[in-house]
């Protein structure tokens, strides 16, 4: 998730450990906590970019960084900030939770958390959250910050702040149950519409858990659709975009190549662009798909350029823009169930 998010779970999990004891400095603590997995981007400038992609929530997100590192930052803690009510037990609960928080809230992305690192490289995403979503941040944050300017030992403090936790954890687990609801919805139109496919994934749009969109793998093709758990009919119409992949075979075997493809979990479409070969990683989908058929563009999108000494470039591609009063207006009306009139 952004930072801002993982400050404020952190904080919230800091005031909860030692709010009573140690006051506004739990939640400071919390939100250190809460931030030093993403630490790891610090190596980015040292690292080209399939390093980055596969470094990025690996070490710092394990569950083996939380196991090992939580005691020593409490013991620290504990040693240069820690009064006589507080333990090393309680600061190595708040490092441990901060630590282990972050890393399966970032799990419930797209991007996918090295949580069973180094045996594994494997990014686990359960796919039910946007990586930026004001639905789960604002009111946990508000419901904080009013919290921690009560007394420390003030009970409405504890309250407030175990009613922000909760409140956003529920919004997590809605996340669960819609997107349930919503590969009943994909899967009844693949099978009305004769689509024999072999795996698929379901993530939510930007900015929240109510528009979804799909990424059907079969034999050569992907398939995207959205739905909008607000939509009046349930019929969803799918984009078709071939996968390509044989055009890899134009570039040298390289094992940055196959760790790139690794991280993408075989959801890439291919394109030759005559110098290069782009690599379209379809997890994040499209921003702008929901608009219709063949509108959407990539979000992230791998330039591959071979060298005549046979080594490749990787750059990556994102496609980011600043949207307008009129594509956030039509976006919203997607997102509530409006089907008509949405092109731009």
């Amino acid at each position: 998730m952004d930072s801002l998010t993982q400050v404020v779970l952190g904080a919230s999990v800091g005031e909860a450990v030692l709010g009573k004891k140690i006051g506004l400095k739990a939640a400071i603590f919390g939100a250190i906590a809460g931030t030093i997995p993403d630490l790891d981007t610090l190596a980015s400038p040292f690292l080209d970019t399939v390093g980055e992609l596969t470094f990025h929530r690996s070490v710092t997100h394990s569950f083996l960084f939380c196991f090992l590192a939580a005691p020593i930052f409490g013991y620290l803690c504990h040693k240069l900030f820690g009064k006589q009510k507080d333990t090393f037990k309680e600061w190595t609960l708040l490092f441990f939770l901060g630590f282990i928080t972050h890393s399966l809230l970032d799990t419930c992305t797209t991007w996918g958390t090295q949580l069973m690192w180094p045996f594994t490289p494997y990014g686990f995403a359960t796919y039910t959250v946007f990586v930026v979503d004001p639905h789960y941040t604002l009111p946990f944050m508000i419901l904080l910050i009013i919290a921690l300017c009560k007394p420390k030992d003030s009970k409405i403090r504890q309250q407030l702040n175990y009613i922000g936790l909760g409140i956003s954890t529920a919004y997590l687990l809605l996340g669960f149950v819609l997107q349930n609801k919503a590969n009943n919805v994909f899967e009844a139109n693949l099978k009305e519409q004769g689509i024999t496919y072999q795996k698929y994934i379901t993530k939510p749009t930007p900015l929240n858990i109510w528009l979804w969109a799909t990424s059907v793998q079969t034999d050569s093709t992907y398939y995207t659709g959205f739905y909008s758990v607000f939509d009046k009919d349930k019929k969803v119409t799918f984009s078709v975009s071939p996968k390509n992949h044989q055009l890899l075979n134009k570039l040298p075997p390289s094992s940055k190549t196959d760790k790139l493809l690794y991280v993408t979990k075989g959801f890439y479409t291919v394109e030759d662009h005559g110098n290069s070969i782009w690599i379209n990683d379809l997890r994040f989908g499209t921003f702008d798909g929901w608009k219709g058929k063949g509108k959407g563009r990539t979000v992230f999108v791998y330039h591959l350029t071979p060298n005549k000494d046979g080594s490749i470039d990787y750059e990556q591609k994102s496609y980011r823009f600043k949207p307008s009063k009129e594509y956030m207006i039509a976006y919203l009306k997607r997102v509530f169930g409006h089907k008509e009139n949405i092109a731009l």
